[in-house]
């Protein structure tokens, strides 16, 4: 694998030698004008964005930096990887949404409770590869009340017969193997025993993916449906009826580092909106004095995310407690702050600019961003189930 990005001084000792590689190396290896190529291209273009971008991360030893270095990695530690994508956001890189599984759920599921040998095939895959993953948990009837899922996995001999259906899969459609969630045990006294994991091939006899249309004009999320897949029993993760347990270690994915990056470009659009609206919109004093109410929350988002990256540091499968209070946060501010931007930027912010497909949360369309927000008090768990969660887990307050 290339050394990071070239440099001679290990990020380990020398952080501040890692950030001034990052700003010398990201100009010219972020793709040019890829969001115009995307707004005008549509899908196909942001395919050839993602693929680009994960080349020449995977080119510069970046890809794959936070796994072991027995696996291929750099073993990047925390402080190092907080950098990186403080520099993503800065220089204004795309977000490798297409690899999101591929590069942290898949991984880290693997390193916890695979098998040498599907770690070996697996890893090298993505790595070398860049083999694209997705999830099968959401069901129609099990969506944040996960532990309901209905899709069965029968044992016949050397393989498992898989009937069923999954929804809301991100990238689906482009993926090659899904992390599968079924019930092998539909007689478990608790619903969230008897639920195994499994590795899927969407090339499989009898997987169907269906794209399903937003209101953005993309199809990120998809259904996938299972007649009668066979999937070998050397593609179970762990033992039969862990699965929910394995489930646990791959949702701490979407804890930490991914939502740290995700408030970084927030952080960085109202520095971007604050320069924009200098001469416009931000002339109006009411529309000044709403803009900047955004910036003690903006702050206080990240001051929530430091102290999760800090629980982190200490113990990487901490942080449920703040993790829970960052996604509450995080959803209604990001809601509130591109309904403003898309309201203060009058007609021209309501403009909907075609094809908008898979631009994403990267799209820098107004409008498209403002439609977007809401899945985010959704996606892993609905704010309502969160609450539940703190009242209940965390405060102690009695159900009803």
């Amino acid at each position: 694998m290339t050394s990071l990005i070239n440099t001679p001084v290990s990020v380990a000792d020398d952080l501040d030698a890692f950030r001034d590689a990052l700003r010398h190396w990201l100009p010219g290896a972020i793709p040019a004008n890829w969001r115009d190529r995307i707004r005008k291209g549509g899908e196909p273009a942001y395919l050839d964005v993602q693929r680009e971008w994960y080349k020449a991360l995977a080119d510069a030893g970046l890809a794959t930096a936070h796994w072991p270095s027995a696996w291929g990695g750099a073993d990047l530690s925390l402080d190092a990887q907080i950098i990186f994508y403080s520099e993503l956001a800065r220089a204004g890189a795309p977000m490798a949404l297409l690899y999101t599984v591929s590069l942290y759920h898949m991984p880290a599921t693997m390193f916890a409770y695979g098998t040498p040998e599907q770690r070996d095939r697996y890893l090298e895959g993505v790595r070398n590869g860049g083999v694209v993953w997705c999830q099968g948990f959401s069901e129609p009837g099990a969506g944040s009340d996960l532990a309901s899922l209905k899709t069965r996995a029968e044992r016949r001999g050397d393989t498992y017969v898989v009937n069923g259906q999954k929804i809301w899969s991100s990238s689906g459609q482009h993926a090659e193997f899904c992390l599968l969630l079924a019930r092998t045990d539909p007689t478990a006294k608790r619903k969230q025993e008897g639920i195994s994991y499994f590795i899927c091939d969407l090339r499989s006899p009898g997987v169907t993916v269906r794209p399903i249309a937003q209101p953005t004009a993309e199809s990120e999320f998809n259904e996938i449906f299972f007649d009668d897949v066979e999937i070998p029993a050397e593609n179970l993760i762990g033992e039969e009826g862990q699965g929910w347990q394995i489930a646990q270690t791959t949702l701490t994915t979407e804890r930490g580092l991914l939502i740290f990056e995700c408030v970084e470009r927030l952080a960085q659009a109202y520095r971007k909106d604050a320069d924009d609206g200098r001469d416009t919109w931000l002339r109006d004093p009411v529309a000044r004095h709403q803009f900047v109410t955004f910036y003690p929350r903006i702050r206080a988002i990240q001051a929530l995310v430091a102290q999760l990256l800090a629980e982190l540091r200490e113990d990487p499968h901490g942080g449920n407690v703040t993790a829970t209070y960052v996604k509450l946060y995080w959803g209604p501010l990001l809601q509130d702050y591109v309904q403003f931007t898309t309201r203060a930027q009058g007609l021209e912010g309501q403009r909907f600019t075609e094809p908008q497909r898979c631009a994403g949360h990267n799209s820098g369309d107004a409008f498209s961003d403002f439609l977007w927000s809401y899945g985010w008090t959704i996606a892993g768990g609905s704010n309502e189930v969160m609450r539940n969660l703190v009242s209940e887990r965390f405060l102690g307050l009695p159900k009803g």
